[in-house]
Parts: structure tokens; C-alpha cells; sequence
């Protein structure tokens, strides 16, 4: 009698290079996945060599250049820059990349051109020296690479990097359009950015949810870069653009961004030795302030993308107050003058401000009546705009890093 054939004990199953299980026999999935792809990494490898080779000839690489990868995978873009490059420095989160990127090129001249570094490139001090910048980017980490890019000392000559669609527009954004935003302001005032081309989902493995953009951005250097600085700059448009559909002056009525306001510029008077009063102010003063943040919240919260007309409209409808006296009982007359008594009677500010904060308010009305910006949205602003009114910011003494 033949022996049974015995049954292979079942392993966890848990291991980063165990095999999927295959859905039936023959199936080719079982023999093709090398270890399990993290999603929560962003691991979504390019598998198009064509793609590949456009990515790497946009950067128009030559042969002394120093190359920064950021998350090579199995190292399809990576193999094509070392060809171009003198040297490509690979920056892998997964260490398991790391090893299957190194181990592509072990044993062949690239090897030498190659320098794997394991670690978040965001959480890095700063990146690497180079003169291009190279990427199918994790879409978690999309924003923050383009701003540490940006903040560096010395920028790269040109950065090819692929982002999910959405944010690849963003990029290339103008004033008025719907995805016009703070990233758009700060790519286009410190870099020139152009899209290159469309990747869809069908290009990657395992193909994502939403398709991809590549574009090209050559940050200023030299003397074409901006003699601003990055955080003054990128601080305003933080602020500009927390709302952006709203208008500049209710932008900054906000009392949380008035209080940074007025801690920078008590920072800025200790340095310039500009004494401040900081004692409180009266309680008329400060109730006349309230008056003034009732309004400009009420303006804030009923401000609307094309709903100017509020105003007009309501005194269409109102009704003539005069004419409705004449008809008022004395009794209603007499408690109607009663109620507006006490409405004149200001109960002071359960808030006392200090006399240098309503110093600081007063700037900044000031600044956004000067500039002619305050009744403007921020995603009407071009750079130009964001420029004059950080100017006149600093002109009276506030600041935003």
C-alpha cells in the first residue's frame, strides 16, 4: 500500500518575502511577487521601462552629476540614472528596497556609482548635496519633499518627480483657478515648474486608485533666486490662504492670527530696543476693539466666493424704521428707548487687551488698506501681490517666521 502523502505544516504566512497564496493553479501571481508590497510606505513600483527612460532623460543628466533618489524600489528608475550619472545617492525607507535596489547592481560597474541610504527623508537634517533631484514620490510625502527641496541652501539644478494627479496641478496652478493654493505660490516665486506627462494607474504594481503626473521643477539659483526669506514668505501665505475664498482683511481679523502678530512684533521691538506699552488698555478702547472683531468675524463666517451683494439686497427688503415708530404704542416706545439704553451702556471686555495689541491691529488694518488688498482673495493674488503685502508688513515692524 502506498504511503499517505504528508501534509506541509502550515507556516505564519507573515513573513515580507512570503509569496501571496495563489488564487488557483498555475496562477502566475504566485511567482512573480518577490514579498509583499507596503502600501502604507507608498509602494507602488514603476514597472514601465519607457516611463522609466522619460523620467531620467527630463533631468538631463550629465556625467558629473550627483543624483538624490528618493524611494528607488527595485531600483527601475535607479539602474537608468547610474548609467547617466557619476553618482546616484538612493534614500530607501524599506529596508527590504534597500537591499533589492543594491542587489540589482551587485557585481557590475554601477555598483561603485551607488550609495543607499536607509531613513525618512523627511526627518533627515537636510538632504543630501546634489545637482538633480529623482523620484516616483510616496504620495504621504508629496508636499513635504517639495518644501525641505525648496528650503534647501543650495537647491538641485532640476528635479523630475512623479506625484498623484491632483497634486502635479496644484503645482502648475495660476491665480483663479480652483487648485490655485499656498503650494502653487511657493513653487512658482522659488522655481519654474512644467508638467511633462500623464502616467496611468496600469503603470505600476500594484497599480494605485488614482492615476500620476511627472513634472519638471528647476528651482532658481544664484542671483535669479529671491533675496526673501523662505520662512517670512511662506508664513504670510499660511496664513493668506487658511481660507483662501476669503478676503484678506477677514483672513486676518482672526484672533489667533493677531496674537502672532502681535508676539512678533514685541520680538521685533526688544531687538530694534523700540519700547511698547503693555499695560492694559481702557475699558472703551477695548470694547470699541470687541465692536471692531464682532464685525470682522460676522464678515468671516457670511463672506461667500461671489456673494457681495448682502448688503444691498437686505436694505431692499428692510423696512423704514420711522414709519413704524409712528404707529408704536407709548408703551413699546418706551421700552424700545429703555433697551437702547442700555445697548449704548458697553459692559467692558471680560478680555482686557494690552494697549500693544490694539497697536498691532491698528498696523494691520493699516497694512491692508494701504496695499489695496484687504477686500482681496488669496487665490486671486499673484506673487507680485503676496510680495507688496509682506513689504509693507515689515515696514511696520510684523513679521510671520
Amino acid at each position: 500500500m502506498p504511503k499517505a502523502a504528508k501534509q506541509k505544516r502550515a507556516g505564519p504566512g507573515s513573513g515580507p518575502y512570503d509569496r501571496k497564496a495563489s488564487k488557483g493553479a498555475g496562477s502566475a501571481s504566485s511567482n512573480t511577487n518577490i514579498f509583499r508590497f507596503d502600501k502604507d510606505f507608498g509602494q507602488h513600483i514603476l514597472k514601465n521601462p519607457g516611463i522609466s527612460d522619460a523620467i531620467v532623460d527630463k533631468a538631463f543628466l550629465k556625467p558629473t552629476d550627483v543624483v538624490v533618489e528618493v524611494g528607488p524600489g527595485t531600483g527601475n528608475i535607479t539602474v537608468r540614472a547610474l548609467e547617466k550619472a557619476k553618482k546616484v545617492i538612493a534614500i530607501e525607507l524599506d529596508p527590504r528596497m534597500g537591499a533589492e535596489v543594491t542587489k540589482r547592481v551587485q557585481g557590475t560597474p554601477l555598483a561603485k556609482k551607488l550609495d543607499v541610504i536607509l531613513g525618512d527623508v523627511i526627518k533627515m537634517p537636510e538632504m543630501p548635496p546634489c545637482d538633480a533631484l529623482i523620484s516616483n514620490t510616496p504620495y504621504q510625502i508629496s508636499s513635504p519633499l517639495i518644501f525641505k527641496m525648496l528650503a534647501m541652501p543650495n537647491p538641485p539644478r532640476v528635479a523630475v518627480l512623479m506625484f498623484q494627479r491632483e497634486f502635479a496641478k496644484r503645482l502648475v496652478a495660476r491665480p483663479g483657478d480652483a487648485l490655485y493654493s499656498r503650494l502653487s505660490v511657493n513653487v512658482n516665486f522659488w522655481a519654474t515648474c512644467k508638467h511633462i506627462m500623464k502616467v496611468g494607474k496600469q503603470n505600476f504594481k500594484p497599480p494605485p486608485k488614482v492615476e500620476s503626473d511627472v513634472v519638471r521643477i528647476e528651482p532658481l539659483l544664484g542671483s535669479a533666486r529671491p533675496n526673501v526669506a523662505f520662512e517670512e514668505f511662506d508664513g504670510l501665505l499660511r496664513i493668506a490662504f487658511n481660507r483662501k475664498n476669503k478676503t484678506l482683511r477677514a483672513g486676518f481679523s482672526v484672533k489667533e492670527v493677531l496674537a502672532l502678530c502681535e508676539r512678533n512684533y514685541k520680538v521685533y521691538c526688544s531687538l530694534h530696543n523700540i519700547p511698547i506699552d503693555e499695560s492694559l488698555a481702557d475699558a472703551t478702547a477695548t470694547a470699541a476693539d470687541d465692536d471692531d472683531m464682532d464685525v470682522d468675524m460676522d464678515d468671516n463666517a457670511a463672506d461667500k466666493d461671489d456673494d457681495d451683494d448682502h448688503e444691498e439686497v437686505a436694505a431692499d427688503n428692510g423696512m423704514d424704521e420711522d414709519e413704524d415708530d409712528e404707529d408704536m404704542p407709548t408703551f413699546f416706545k418706551e421700552l424700545k428707548d429703555a433697551d437702547a439704553a442700555k445697548e449704548a451702556a458697553k459692559t467692558p471686555s471680560r478680555n482686557p487687551k494690552s494697549k500693544v495689541a490694539l497697536v498691532v491691529k491698528t498696523k494691520v488694518a493699516k497694512v491692508l488698506a494701504g496695499t489695496a488688498l484687504g477686500e482681496k482673495r488669496a487665490r486671486q493674488c499673484d506673487q507680485n501681490d503676496f510680495l507688496k503685502l509682506l513689504l509693507a508688513f515689515h515696514e511696520e515692524g510684523i513679521h510671520f517666521s
